[in-house]
């Protein structure tokens, strides 16, 4: 979570959940670690990293301005953490969403709605060319219009594509895609998007499977423009 000081406009990453009630990602602890140093570099937060859903209760969710999840599986957040977490969100806060944070939560739909699609199959773990699918959005103007990246390459089920802003998409000539497990779709392969649920502001990456993809600075700048995008401080 983000907290902002209102004295310098300081933006402090409170929260940084990285449970896993599913699969465990081996790059979460290095992960924690490039975050950390994401908002030193930019002057623009410092970050604590949650282990566990203790702090979603309405009375401190409000103290902050965004949430990020590194997650996977039904998390254990009681009804009421969970109806104060999606109010929260709806209220105007923001949801940065990881790699598998589309892992997460497939028998609660409210959380549908918010990240906007949920994780179907990786048939691709591989180096492949990332198309950016709109240039002109902040988050991704400072990106080719296409790069080659090796990582782990989600499919999404359910995308909500009418209600999503997407940003980045897999370019289907550069894989297999007679491949056991590829399950085309009308959207394609949707790697980034942004999305609003009620007031808030929602970004969600699909790549974050590799060490590597978190050293290269094409992946920090996604992932510094979209946390600001989240808080809506990204001109």
């Amino acid at each position: 979570m983000w907290r902002r000081w209102s004295p310098r406009c300081f933006l402090f990453i409170r929260l940084y959940l990285t449970l896993s009630a599913g699969y465990r990602h081996e790059v979460i602890p290095f992960s924690t670690g490039i975050v950390k140093e994401m908002g030193e570099k930019s002057g623009e937060f410092e970050t604590t990293i949650a282990p566990d859903v203790s702090g979603f209760t309405a009375e401190n969710l409000k103290n902050y301005d965004a949430v990020m999840f590194y997650t996977t599986g039904e998390l254990p957040m009681s009804d009421e953490q969970k109806d104060a977490f999606i109010h929260y969100i709806q209220s105007g806060h923001g949801f940065v969403g990881v790699h598998s944070a589309t892992d997460t939560f497939y028998l609660w739909e409210p959380y549908l709605k918010l990240v906007g699609g949920y994780f179907n199959d990786h048939p691709w773990h591989q180096v492949v060319t990332v198309d950016v699918a709109d240039h002109s959005d902040p988050i991704v103007s400072g990106l080719p219009a296409s790069f080659q990246i090796n990582d782990e390459i989600y499919q999404i089920a359910d995308f909500q594509a009418d209600t999503s802003h997407l940003l980045l998409k897999l370019d289907p000539a550069s894989v297999d895609l007679h491949k056991a497990g590829v399950h085309p779709r009308f959207y394609g392969w949707p790697l980034a998007w942004t999305r609003k649920d009620g007031d808030g502001r929602v970004f969600y990456t699909g790549l974050g499977h590799e060490q590597s993809t978190w050293e290269d600075p094409r992946f920090q700048k996604l992932l510094l423009n979209g946390i600001e995008w989240a808080m809506g401080d990204l001109k």
